[in-house]
């Protein structure tokens, strides 16, 4: 009973171990990770050498300036989109430039919208006129079709007409109406 105990102890030792082991994974890739996106936020809040001191976006000597078919639109909302000023004690106020950005994403999406409903309207009235030509062709066609046929038709009786007309001066009867004059019963000779 000892041996199963001490084994069994073994063994969730063994498995507390490997849990705490891939805990430590991933919190040194977590850390890793988060040094390498500090790397990139450094890199872009860079400060030039001649100056000294650090970069703080806090929003002091930011100017923001807000495009005027944006504010009016702001303004004349109904559902008042921004909950305050941009600037508050000489400062930017960041919820309110993200509410700002979001009513411009909204007007931008609006506008494409209507142009893809105008260029929509297009398509249609293009689509309706070029139905109109095909069919006026199809008209046509068969009109050409039509004319070529009784053509076709009046020259190989033409044709024919002319044929006989050969035959009948040269053997003085149509081949065709000599066979079909012919009586099949009387050509045959009994011997």
């Amino acid at each position: 009973y000892r041996m199963k105990q001490n084994d069994q102890n073994k063994n969730d030792k063994t498995a507390k171990i490997q849990k705490v082991r891939s805990m430590w994974a991933v919190v040194m890739e977590m850390l890793t990770s988060l040094k390498k996106e500090k790397e990139i936020v450094d890199s872009v809040l860079c400060v030039p050498e001649d100056c000294v001191g650090q970069c703080v976006l806090d929003g002091t000597n930011v100017v923001f300036s807000v495009p005027w078919l944006l504010a009016r639109r702001v303004e004349s909302s109904i559902h008042q989109v921004c909950t305050g000023n941009v600037y508050e004690a000489e400062k930017l106020n960041f919820l309110t430039v993200i509410q700002l950005l979001n009513e411009a994403l909204r007007t931008l999406r609006d506008e494409h919208c209507q142009s893809e409903l105008k260029q929509l309207q297009i398509i249609e009235a293009k689509i309706t006129f070029y139905s109109g030509v095909l069919q006026h062709l199809q008209a046509k066609r068969l009109e050409i079709e039509q004319q070529h046929c009784v053509s076709t038709s009046e020259s190989i009786s033409r044709k024919q007409e002319d044929w006989e007309v050969k035959w009948k001066s040269f053997l003085g009867l149509c081949p065709f109406n000599l066979i079909l004059a012919q009586d099949p019963v009387s050509s045959i000779q009994f011997t």
